[in-house]
């Protein structure tokens, strides 16, 4: 899990600048800091795909952000817009990796037999607040 949460957009891909072209649109090729694993990659596109602009990442790849913008002036403003849907992956993806592991924990902690797994049962099942 660690990395997960510090994935961000670390600049424009070199090999693939933004450029102006014909077409009414500019491609923009984001690189991230690392590799995003592929379930986030997954969660990410699903929340894109309602989003102005057709973007998607590469499961397979997990480094690239594919988008487009019409406008020069909309570059910023679409980069603003990504970096939130990647803070909010970022948390999901973190929330359910823990969720994940609480629950193969309290699976294992139940497995127990004897003096032990009644120590186990009852220290997993303590409330700290308050």
């Amino acid at each position: 899990m660690e990395g997960i949460s510090d994935i961000r957009i670390s600049g424009i891909d070199e090999k693939r600048p933004p450029r102006i072209r014909k077409e009414p649109y500019i491609e923009l090729f984001f690189q991230l800091i690392h590799q995003a694993p592929a379930e986030w990659c997954e969660d990410f596109n699903r929340r894109v795909s309602k989003l102005e602009y057709s973007t998607k990442i590469k499961p397979s790849a997990g480094l690239f952000i594919e988008t487009w913008v019409r406008k020069p002036d909309e570059v910023e403003k679409w980069l603003n817009a990504l970096k939130k849907v990647i803070s909010t992956c970022n948390q999901e993806y973190v929330a359910r990796i823990e969720a994940r592991k609480n629950t193969a924990a309290a699976n294992d902690v139940s497995m127990d037999d004897g003096e032990q797994g009644r120590l186990n049962s009852i220290v997993a099942g303590l409330n700290f607040d308050g």
